[in-house]
């Protein structure tokens, strides 16, 4: 079965992935409200609210009825500056902003993870993602898709050295673990958005490339 949302609200929308969320968002015609708050101002348009400054601030600001929220946080612990810095962004500020959309009415939630997230790996990127994965199940969403893409291919503003070095390798890799570019992934999450049905979905990188074609 599939919806038509109409009230969006998408974290993360000035980053990599988000950028290309946010634009498809605004040119879909069922989209009549987007709400998109930021540290930063994004561009203006007619239907984007976009709340500015600290999430721990307006997160409980935010208001008006919501049909599906996006999450698109994340962070590096070298932007972050420490592994409690990153904790604090990609899993306290994910696991906070779904709450408050879960209250605004959402009952669709689709967030990004990562590729090997695992509450036990031994990795900390990977556990911290598999704790973040582990607090939304447990906020009992009547539907939650978890999306688990490979290195992210795109241009960012501040280029990261790893993905840099990464990305050309990571199109040659087989299966799940090649490489998505950022348009694939927005493109998939917005049909996974569509499809209405109940409980947890995890979607690999591999099937997200084939649904952003």
């Amino acid at each position: 079965m599939y919806l038509t949302p109409q009230h969006i609200l998408l974290a993360g929308a000035s980053g990599l992935t988000g950028e290309h969320l946010l634009d498809r968002l605004l040119n879909e015609p069922t989209v009549t409200r987007v709400l998109a708050p930021s540290r930063k101002p994004l561009a203006e348009h007619p239907h984007l609210e976009n709340p500015v400054g600290d999430p721990a601030v307006f997160l409980p600001q935010l208001s008006g009825q919501v049909d599906i929220a996006f999450c698109c946080l994340g962070t590096t612990i070298k932007q972050a500056g420490s592994e409690a810095a990153f904790r604090a962004v990609d899993l306290d500020l994910v696991v906070a902003f779904a709450k408050r959309a879960r209250e605004l009415g959402a009952r669709h939630l689709i967030v990004i993870s990562a590729i090997g997230a695992d509450p036990k790996s031994s990795i900390f990127y990977n556990r911290v993602k598999g704790e973040m994965e582990q607090a939304l199940k447990a906020q009992d969403w009547p539907q939650l898709t978890i999306v688990r893409p490979s290195l992210l291919l795109g241009e960012r503003l501040e280029p990261r050295l790893a993905e840099q070095l990464a990305g050309p390798l990571s199109r040659l890799i087989p299966g799940k673990y090649h490489g998505i570019e950022v348009c694939e992934l927005a493109r998939a999450m917005w049909r996974l958005a569509l499809e209405e049905q109940d409980g947890v979905r995890v979607v690999e990188s591999d099937e997200l490339r084939k649904l952003g074609k």
